[in-house]
């Protein structure tokens, strides 16, 4: 569903943010990649998005070449930022029927939203409430029932977890374990390591633009992840 083949990119300035990865996430699997802020996590999304070109190799989604043909490619996946932009004077129901209709969603009801949005765990309450007074649980929330709606066989998230508290990264948790059910490919790039081994078919650790290392769900819950991770952090990239 999700795939990168010797994908690079260095900017101008001749950084390499990313060295020739090589990566491949199938339908009903959540992949998670651990790394510093600066390792390649969020360029690695960029250029699946299309957001960025990438300087060799290439990006699929859905076998579709994303520098090729990246709106056919975007049909195919939904993307959870970090810090989700929503229209803060729109009420929380208003944001999902504005992108809704953007995404050419144009059949459904007030109640219809409603029963995407306790699904999520956001509370009635803030249902009709403007989404500038949401904490940024309740914005991730409205962010990734979006994405449910858009109904794409693949989602890309980019650091869900920051900045939510237990319950709500434990409601975050929930639903993309049932998203996997639903057969989503799920990319997620991420510094917690807690919610990676709760949810991972596979875990990659990405240092200085490189995946250093990857492990499936037998082999990580074998060993000690955490210890993993910490000796790559240390070990220089050769």
């Amino acid at each position: 569903m999700l795939k990168a083949v010797d994908l690079t990119k260095r900017y101008e300035d001749n950084h390499l943010a990313l060295d020739a990865l090589n990566l491949e996430i199938g339908k009903g699997e959540i992949f998670c990649l651990l790394g510093a802020n600066g390792a390649g996590k969020t360029t690695t999304i960029n250029l699946f998005l299309n957001f960025i070109e990438p300087t060799s190799g290439k990006a699929f989604i859905n076998d579709i070449d994303v520098s090729k043909e990246p709106l056919k490619a975007k049909k195919y996946i939904s993307y959870v930022c970090e810090n989700v932009m929503l229209y803060g004077n729109f009420t929380a129901r208003q944001n999902l029927d504005f992108f809704a209709r953007l995404g050419g969603k144009n059949n459904l009801t007030k109640e219809d939203y409603y029963m995407y949005m306790r699904d999520v765990g956001l509370q009635e309450e803030a249902f009709e409430k403007k989404v500038k007074t949401f904490s940024k649980g309740m914005r991730q929330k409205i962010g990734l029932t979006i994405a449910i709606i858009k109904d794409t066989p693949a989602i890309l998230l980019d650091e869900p977890t920051t900045g939510l508290d237990p319950k709500a990264a434990s409601e975050l948790t929930r639903i993309l374990l049932r998203l996997k059910q639903e057969g989503k490919a799920i990319f997620m790039c991420t510094h917690d390591i807690f919610r990676a081994k709760a949810i991972a078919d596979k875990v990659g650790i990405m240092k200085d633009g490189r995946l250093v290392m990857m492990r499936t769900r037998k082999e990580f819950l074998e060993d000690d992840l955490e210890r993993i991770y910490l000796d790559y952090m240390q070990e220089p990239v050769v």
